[in-house]
């Protein structure tokens, strides 16, 4: 599990830490780690060109460190500061003894500079920065940029907002982010994940001392925990029934991609319900159908609602008042009523995109893509209820909206690739399958995520992929988690 912590906990942690070490000690151990990154990258220190990026305080003090190290094994280091009157002392004094050089902070001197490096380390804001960069350093971004040097950012890309991702003027974009004692949430959740790249975690002690962390990412070991596997003992109603109310006369391929996720996901039989049924019968003979209502279907352990449900309110009502776990996705999140939801003793995992939850939450769809970290809260919060964010990096929040319902989930599978008609309807049936099995709507939620962007680098391998490969993919990415 790679576990993320906010800025208050890390420099909390700091602290405590810090009383307990010797002075400075902190600021080795992570220059120390910067520059075995930065050595890594480069591949060949010696003779190498290496330009840092130096902002003020403690930021830019490690980046002067790692230079200092790089220069004692050969590299050609210049340093630009971005302001000099506010420089770290001491590690300024053990760059320039290592024989790094000053470049100047002089427009024209700082772009020749960079223009002609090897590596650019990106020192100029930590992870306490607010807001964009400001006009001298984003100019100097931009000139990264046009170099086409790698990028190394230290702790965080500059222009990053370290506690939620958000990117609210330039930043810098990096090639990779070696970050020091704990995750931060910026760099899992975008669209700061974006300007990350590939992120190295450096410890430097505070595993110990850290608090709650805000925001976590399931790896694996973590998955394969919590996938259901049957036993000798299992039957169809053991492994669960999952219930599909999807499907319309207009959109009757959305019934058969949401069964699709389901039967792939593990259920143990799938009962579908709506007008659709002839389509999702010739596909899947093995799927029981009715033409309702839900509660005379027969037995079920979840309900999957919505996926081209149209405007049909009454299936809806009907499946929301059942006493099981209820996954609510596409055309239901529009019908249904927050009053309700919150009012349901049973758990609720609802599963909009970006624009379905600047709907729900009456904003601008880009107020949800700036602070996806914030909009899954707030819609956890006002629904009383587990909410899927769907996404480039989807979040998975518990009900209570805020720590107390564990850190929000970030799942790092997928590829653009899913972008695609029908994705989420197969995303709905393999989570409601799930929840039938007996995963809380939480770890249903996340586990269904991981799944399904694992099956979708499996079905697109670097080409255009639809929404029945990816649910034709979910048993291998399944056997890839197991083996």
């Amino acid at each position: 599990m790679r576990t993320a912590y906010s800025v208050e906990s890390v420099r909390a942690a700091e602290r405590e830490l810090m009383a307990r070490v010797p002075e400075g000690a902190l600021m080795q151990r992570a220059a120390a780690g910067l520059a075995v990154v930065c050595a890594e990258v480069l591949g060949k220190v010696y003779g190498a060109r290496v330009v840092l990026l130096v902002g003020s305080g403690d930021n830019g003090g490690d980046a002067l460190y790692a230079g200092a190290r790089l220069a004692r094994r050969g590299a050609g280091v210049f340093a630009v500061l971005l302001s000099p009157e506010r420089v770290h002392v001491g590690g300024l004094a053990a760059f320039r003894a290592a024989g790094g050089r000053v470049a100047g902070s002089a427009d024209a001197v700082a772009a020749d500079v960079v223009r002609r490096a090897d590596l650019v380390v990106d020192g100029i804001v930590g992870i306490g920065g607010q807001g964009g960069l400001r006009a001298g350093a984003a100019q100097l971004a931009g000139t990264v940029r046009e170099s086409g040097a790698p990028v190394v950012a230290v702790d965080l890309p500059s222009g990053v907002d370290a506690d939620s991702g958000v990117v609210s003027g330039d930043a810098v974009r990096a090639d990779v982010t070696v970050t020091f004692g704990a995750y931060k949430p910026g760099l899992l959740i975008d669209p700061g994940r974006e300007y990350a790249g590939v992120v190295r975690l450096v410890d430097i002690g505070l595993g110990a001392v850290l608090g709650e962390g805000e925001a976590e990412a399931l790896q694996y070991a973590d998955v394969a925990s919590l996938l259901p596997l049957p036993t000798g003992e299992s039957d169809k109603y053991r492994r669960g029934v999952v219930g599909i109310v999807a499907g319309s006369a207009r959109y009757p391929g959305a019934a058969v991609l949401a069964v699709a996720g389901a039967l792939r996901g593990g259920a143990g039989a799938v009962r579908y319900v709506g007008p659709a049924a002839d389509a999702v019968i010739a596909r899947f003979p093995e799927v029981l159908v009715s033409d309702g209502p839900a509660a005379k279907a027969g037995r079920v352990q979840a309900w999957v609602a919505g996926p081209g449900l149209g405007d049909d309110a009454e299936r809806l009502a009907d499946v929301v008042g059942a006493d099981v776990p209820v996954l609510i996705d596409a055309d239901g999140l529009r019908l249904v009523d927050a009053g309700v939801v919150r009012g349901r003793d049973a758990p609720t995992l609802l599963t909009p995109h970006a624009g379905e939850a600047a709907a729900l939450l009456g904003v601008a769809r880009e107020e949800v893509e700036r602070g996806r970290l914030a909009a899954v809260r707030e819609l956890a919060g006002r629904y009383g209820a587990t909410v899927l964010l769907k996404g480039a990096t989807t979040l998975v929040a518990g009900r209570d909206g805020d720590v107390r319902g564990g850190a929000v989930r970030v799942n790092p599978t997928g590829t653009p690739w899913l972008a695609t008609a029908g994705s989420g309807d197969v995303l709905s049936g393999l989570s409601g399958a799930l929840l039938a099995a007996g995963l809380g709507a939480r770890d249903a939620g996340s586990v269904g995520a991981y799944l399904h962007g694992l099956a979708g680098r499996h079905a697109a391998d670097g080409a255009p992929v639809g929404a029945q490969d990816v649910a034709e993919a979910i048993p291998a990415a399944w056997r890839d988690v197991r083996g």
